[in-house]
């Protein structure tokens, strides 16, 4: 979460991916960062357990939202 903030305040996008159970790690990160309020997509958890069939099915899950940060629907990290 942190690399990816620092990247897109010094005007790199992308958009982070984070399981439900890390949400909370996620978000105390992007305050120590100063991007409170950081929008990432999230997916369920466990990720590192899935087949090649759950990690599609988290792909499809994540896309849109990736879709949506990178797009500027929702909030990203200000500079």
């Amino acid at each position: 979460m942190a690399d990816l903030i620092l990247l897109e305040k010094r005007g790199v996008p992308g958009a982070a991916i984070c399981t439900e159970a890390l949400k909370a790690s996620a978000d105390a990160m992007a305050a120590v960062q100063g991007a409170p309020g950081y929008r990432y997509a999230v997916v369920p958890h466990p990720v590192s357990s899935l087949d090649a069939d759950g990690v599609a099915a988290h792909a499809k899950l994540a896309a849109p939202q990736v879709l949506e940060i990178l797009r500027g629907v929702a909030g990203t990290a200000q500079p």
